[in-house]
């Protein structure tokens, strides 16, 4: 099978196709309790970013990254009694958890000290095929096709984790910070869970405010822009520093922020100096991280998602292109989703 495979940390991203790129390799065994895929599409991610330039290393290389996978059953092991040949399913970033410690006993495997993640400690979706354990794959819902799905399975549900943990009710005020394939069906998802609820965007794109209001959102803002408000709970999605600081100074008393993102680069850290206690912290507000996700939260929101029905953005790229998907991506042009075309 052709799969993409990368090699090696990348300094420069205008290197990348020197240490990721197109390779032949044996198409995946598929064991008593794994399926095998046939690929259709795989969503491409900013984690994918995080382990290319080595913020998040992977544990083997070289390694297939993608962890936004929508496909085929292709084969299926003996003990596999739950999936038919052919039904369409979906890989996220969890690919297995232990199943017993203290944590997967509470709904909380993402916490697992055993967590295996797709595209990072497993081959990944940048492939034709792609195999899972049986208990971690997930059928996709009807009304989407492959490429509009696809995000749904990292981009929306890490971001209905995150929505969750804002404590967030109706009729509050939502602040989303950064505003790509996250962000936008995170705003539909709260538009629609919670009808009375505000949702303010900041992004420093036009384009991304633009979008944002065409999808609802109830204002979007530059962060140099003034607001004159507070809000209850703010989701930031950015890969940078910045936005931490002004989240929390717009941020109402008791409010929480949550931190979508695995990783944080560190080009503008130095501005965690500007942190002020009076200003940013007290009055018991609160910084709550998100650490991968869940089975059930994925399977959840692809439930609500079909209910809205959910229209995510995205842009398509052949095969061929996701060396040029992901410098985009690097450069800050996004609009929506982007989603590598694989069969």
């Amino acid at each position: 099978m052709k799969a993409y495979i990368l090699d090696g940390v990348v300094s420069n991203i205008e290197k990348l196709s020197e240490h990721l790129y197109i390779h032949e390799l044996e198409k995946p065994e598929c064991g008593d309790e794994e399926i095998l895929i046939k690929v259709e599409a795989c969503g491409i991610c900013h984690t994918d970013l995080d382990e290319i330039e080595g913020r998040l290393i992977p544990t083997k290389l070289p390694i297939v990254l993608g962890h936004q996978i929508v496909g085929r059953v292709a084969e299926k092991g003996k003990s596999v009694d739950r999936f038919n040949i052919g039904d369409r399913v979906g890989v996220g970033w969890i690919n297995k958890a232990c199943g017993v410690c203290y944590f997967c006993k509470n709904k909380l495997e993402n916490l697992c000290d055993n967590f295996v993640s797709t595209g990072k400690d497993v081959d990944g979706g940048y492939a034709e095929y792609t195999k899972v354990h049986k208990d971690y794959a997930l059928l996709m819902p009807e009304g989407f096709d492959s490429y509009l799905a696809a995000p749904l399975l990292c981009a929306g549900g890490v971001g209905f984790r995150s929505l969750r943990l804002t404590n967030i009710r109706d009729g509050q005020k939502l602040a989303l910070t950064g505003f790509g394939a996250s962000g936008h069906l995170v705003l539909q998802t709260a538009k629609f869970l919670y009808p009375n609820l505000e949702v303010f965007v900041f992004a420093r794109n036009k384009k991304q405010r633009e979008h944002a209001m065409q999808l609802g959102a109830d204002g979007a803002f530059d962060y140099n822009e003034p607001f004159n408000n507070k809000v209850n709970a703010v989701i930031d999605t950015t890969p940078v520093w910045r936005p931490i600081i002004h989240a929390l100074g717009i941020l109402e008393k008791s409010g929480r922020l949550v931190i979508n993102a695995i990783r944080k680069e560190d080009s503008d850290k130095e501005l965690l100096k500007n942190l002020d206690y009076n200003l940013h912290l007290w009055q018991e507000k609160e910084i709550k991280s998100v650490a991968n996700v869940t089975k059930s939260d994925i399977e959840e929101f692809l439930r609500i998602a079909a209910l809205i029905p959910i229209n995510p953005t995205v842009e398509i790229y052949d095969f061929k292109d996701l060396v040029k998907a992901l410098k985009e991506l690097r450069k800050g042009i996004i609009r929506g989703s982007k989603v590598l075309k694989i069969n």
